[in-house]
């Protein structure tokens, strides 16, 4: 059934655009990369995710290993390279942005400016946070939504629109973006708060930190924020782990 229903999404995409004169093998490949999407395995989006980094790394600064940022990441970071049978690597992106990102393949990036925000026992929040979306599948997810978005542009493309052709070079391009700048589902950022909390238990640490970070978040950004439009805002996120906790 699953089979049967990915081939039905393919032949849509290829009768949305049938009546155009656009390029035939250009829409099959379309509809090959929607298949691709919704059966993405673990090895392809680990490769997907090895070009998505290797990327980012290349346009973004990042920290050289003997920099105050580097040195303090691979501090908190030290025994956390193998988190229940995934890899991860660490990197800095000296940039100011209050964030953190993750990708399917276990490469974890913290920005900076994020650094500079939270003390050691927020970071290691957000650090386990990301490690969550890692471990659960959630950065998996997202790559699927990127990629079949993208496969998507790429059917319209070859409908003939030269509007659309531009957008899907773009799209090609901006593959990486879409993952980087995921934002996950309520109970996605929900599993993946209940995962660092778990796992700084897990490991002796202290958890009020999660709190911490999400409070000085909903400081900076406040509730309401266009950011968090698709999962709960700081402070609700903050106040359920507090009940959590307590």
């Amino acid at each position: 059934m699953k089979r049967y229903a990915i081939s039905l999404m393919a032949v849509a995409v290829l009768g949305l655009a049938g009546c155009q004169s656009g390029n035939v093998n250009g829409l099959v490949a379309a509809g090959q990369s929607l298949a691709t999407a919704a059966l993405l395995s673990d090895a392809d989006a680990h490769a997907l995710g090895d070009r998505t980094i290797s990327q980012y790394d290349s346009k973004e600064k990042v920290a050289a290993k003997n920099s105050k940022y580097a040195k303090r990441l691979a501090q908190l970071t030290k025994n956390w390279r193998q988190v229940d049978g995934k890899s991860l690597e660490y990197k800095v992106y000296l940039k100011s942005d209050v964030n953190a990102f993750a990708v399917p393949n276990g490469s974890i990036r913290i920005y900076s400016g994020l650094m500079d925000a939270m003390n050691d026992d927020e970071l290691r929040y957000v650090i386990a946070h990301e490690i969550g979306h890692v471990v659960l599948g959630h950065s998996k997810n997202a790559l699927q939504v990127a990629y079949g978005t993208s496969a998507v542009r790429q059917a319209i493309a070859a409908s003939g629109s030269s509007t659309a052709a531009a957008l899907s070079q773009s799209a090609l391009g901006a593959l990486g973006e879409k993952l980087v700048n995921a934002q996950f589902s309520q109970k996605q950022e929900n599993e993946a708060d209940d995962f660092a909390l778990q796992f700084l238990q897990r490991n002796q640490y202290k958890t009020g930190g999660a709190v911490t970070a999400l409070r000085k978040l909903e400081s900076k950004y406040g509730n309401n924020s266009t950011i968090f439009s698709s999962h709960p805002a700081p402070g609700a996120r903050a106040a359920r782990l507090e009940q959590k906790l307590r």
